[in-house]
């Protein structure tokens, strides 16, 4: 990027919206991969004209542009791997509508998910998707990763509850998809494809979602078991009987570094644990913590069963729960965080697989997750200073990889491809796939100047 090329940035967005300095492109150089890519500036927009001008002198001058949120992601899709500019996009963080009539509500993509759940539930409103990083991820980047969350096994993910998006296209063109009702057929779904896309194929600038009602009552439950297999187990068993809203698991590692947090002691016998949440009204709430204990009272793998009794015991059980990730650092200094899915009945023997390649290559390597929709984060830890243990880890993926296959699995559930999971596309998707999506990408960005790199492997030069 020429000195021309960067005073036209200024003229567009401000002189005060635009940073060169060293200092401040580091600030923007790295997700949650721990990998750092300096870009060459930094552009903070505040509209979508502003965007729509920025991509079209993007094409005529033929730099990066890499969409960012709060960097929040494990598979490095903000990283600008090739320089360039970064848009950053705090300054669209408004949520510019609440239609409670409709229950619709309509945000700006920097809007924090967490602010927008809170927002809501003033309302009477319930914005299920819920990531472990929701007090500070973005919905325009829950949008592009189509995230998950805990809630995903009773309400599902993002893209069930997006309605319609603004999207400016690498072309500076700006778009709108989708529709404001429960039904809609008019052409092409292109909201559906924008969803999970990674900010490959066009910059989200606003965002319209359904809501649907707050819940009035829930409770909280955890259930400690004796075994690995035998709490895997118990999903489908669980979900034969009720459809909790969370159903999360812990591994005996991942219990061990958060302990400290949890609202009451374990038994030292606990190899796992679930979280388990029921909600609804009262009276639904009330028969399904009936069945949950009637259910578990008959499992040998229980060691027991506890209810969080006050709001204060729930927020140590979340809190808890979210820490894992962070957590696992002290076990290692580095990781790689994988978000495998598989059919939930495979859920015992991809965690007992996992098992066994920490024994095998002798590092850390835990399991915990969504456990009721087979959305499994696999952390392998190691020590990059150590060539060997680099060396063992990458086995260790490409090995859990094939087996996510072997188990009719996908190989993320929640994360995206980015960078780190390019080059095992081939094992989950057909060539044919792979062509059509890559198609898709040209027919939208033929000059590969959206946020390249990402999603497809980096194709060998002759």
């Amino acid at each position: 990027m020429d000195h021309h090329t960067l005073k036209e940035l200024k003229n567009i967005v401000g002189k005060e919206n635009i940073t060169t300095s060293k200092e401040d492109l580091l600030c923007y150089s790295y997700d949650g991969t721990g990998q750092t890519f300096i870009p060459e500036a930094v552009a903070f927009p505040g509209n979508s004209q502003e965007i729509s001008s920025i991509m079209k002198l993007a094409s005529r001058s033929r730099f990066p542009v890499v969409p960012r949120g709060a960097a929040s992601g494990m598979t490095g899709g903000s990283l600008p791997i090739r320089g360039g500019l970064v848009l950053a996009m705090n300054r669209l963080n408004r949520i510019l509508e609440i239609d409670e009539q409709n229950h619709v509500a309509v945000v700006e993509p920097g809007v924090i998910n967490g602010q927008l759940r809170e927002a809501l539930k003033e309302k009477g409103l319930f914005y299920p998707p819920d990531p472990a990083s929701l007090k500070f991820c973005t919905m325009g980047g829950n949008v592009a990763e189509c995230a998950g969350g805990p809630s995903a096994v009773k309400y599902g993910v993002t893209r069930d509850y997006v309605l319609g998006l603004e999207i400016v296209l690498p072309d500076g063109r700006i778009m709108q998809t989708g529709v404001r009702t429960a039904k809609g057929v008019v052409g092409y779904d292109l909201t559906r494809l924008f969803i999970g896309s990674e900010g490959t194929l066009g910059i989200i600038t606003r965002i319209t979602v359904k809501v649907i009602a707050l819940p009035t009552a829930k409770k909280t439950f955890l259930a400690a078991c004796a075994s690995l297999a035998g709490a895997a187990g118990l999903v489908t068993n669980i979900l034969k009987s009720i459809t909790p809203c969370t159903l999360e698991y812990l591994d005996h590692t991942a219990i061990q570094i958060v302990k400290k947090k949890l609202p009451f002691p374990l038994d030292p016998k606990t190899q796992a644990f679930l979280l388990i949440e029921v909600d609804g009204d009262s009276a639904s709430v009330a028969i399904q913590t009936d069945q949950l204990k009637k259910l578990l009272h008959e499992k040998q793998e229980m060691i027991s069963l506890q209810e969080a009794a006050t709001a204060a015991e729930v927020d140590s059980l979340w809190t808890a729960r979210r820490a894992v990730s962070p957590s696992a650092f002290d076990l290692r200094p580095d990781k790689i965080s994988e978000d495998v899915v598989v059919p939930r009945a495979y859920i015992p023997d991809l965690v007992t697989y996992a098992e066994n390649l920490s024994k095998k290559y002798d590092i850390p390597i835990f399991t915990f997750g969504h456990a009721g929709d087979g959305n499994i984060h696999v952390n392998i830890m190691l020590d990059k200073n150590i060539p060997e243990e680099i060396e063992k880890a990458q086995a260790a993926k490409e090995k859990l990889f094939r087996q996510v296959i072997r188990l009719s699995g996908t190989l993320s559930g929640e994360h995206g491809v980015g960078l780190t999971k390019a080059a095992f596309l081939s094992l989950e998707l057909d060539q044919t796939s792979l062509d059509v999506m890559k198609s898709v990408k040209k027919l939208f960005d033929p000059l590969d100047i959206l946020n390249p790199g990402k999603i497809f492997p980096i194709e060998k030069q002759p």
